[in-house]
């Protein structure tokens, strides 16, 4: 592979800043509000609400991998395309499949866990600053499949079964997301093994966020239903990934 090929591969990734969190988190919220739209608001199922959904996520990677360059919209919504197939994919083995939140958690830890090594083995870094290959970038958006499908069954988890609830289950994942982003400031702590443990705790969290907003009052919820939390949700995300583009469009304009 040639300097330009791995230079515009390795551009493709977002860069890891504040923003990049804030971002993730919104769209695993609005993967998760909108999973359910299809799956239960929809009445498709979630074998059909599944096949849908993972069928546009193959559609989006298809794209994002044969593009040279980073873009912003494509690259935000293969992110929330994982998010919405990952959250029917674990109710489809946590429910229709009647393993349970905590087998089904454990199984998708288990797949995760196997896509890093295969990758650290592959390519010698699961570093996601460090991609050089398309190979690399594959292992990259499986790993975000698997961890955002992850986080769904571990939210569910502690929402359902661990007497926790929405709001509980959301307050202990902030808390360990909170102790993540304070190890970073550590010295000598792997970077690289700090971002997938961030990177798959945002997903619980989106998951038991969207719980929240979506659920009745009885339930633990706050009413506001799967449309209109999937409506708010997009557009705060819309707006997010939008605000970046406009300002460095606008820059060479004000120069």
């Amino acid at each position: 592979m040639s300097a330009s090929d791995t230079g515009s591969l390795h551009s493709k990734v977002a860069a890891v800043t504040l923003g990049f969190w804030v971002m993730k988190i919104a769209a695993t919220t609005l993967g998760e509000t909108a999973g359910d739209l299809l799956s239960m608001t929809l009445n498709l199922g979630y074998v059909a609400s599944s096949a849908i959904l993972v069928s546009i996520f193959a559609g989006l990677l298809a794209v994002q991998l044969s593009a040279r360059h980073f873009h912003p919209l494509l690259f935000w919504s293969v992110v929330l395309a994982t998010s919405t197939a990952g959250t029917t994919m674990s109710d489809l083995i946590d429910r229709t499949l009647g393993l349970g939140y905590a087998t089904g958690a454990s199984l998708l830890a288990g797949c995760l866990a196997l896509v890093l090594l295969a990758w650290r083995l592959s390519e010698k870094s699961i570093s996601v600053s460090h991609i050089a290959s398309r190979r690399a970038e594959g292992f990259y958006w499986t790993a975000v499949l698997f961890s955002n499908t992850l986080g769904t069954a571990l939210g569910d988890l502690l929402a359902d079964d661990s007497g926790l609830g929405f709001t509980g289950g959301a307050l202990l994942i902030g808390s360990l997301i909170a102790l993540t982003a304070l190890a970073s400031r550590i010295k000598g702590v792997n970077r690289v093994v700090l971002f997938w443990i961030a990177f798959v705790l945002t997903r619980p969290f989106g998951a038991t966020f969207g719980d929240l907003l979506t659920k009745p009052l009885e339930k633990g919820g706050l009413g506001f239903g799967t449309v209109g939390s999937s409506l708010v949700l997009f557009a705060i995300l819309a707006t997010l990934v939008a605000m970046p583009m406009l300002q460095r469009r606008a820059q060479p304009a004000s120069s």
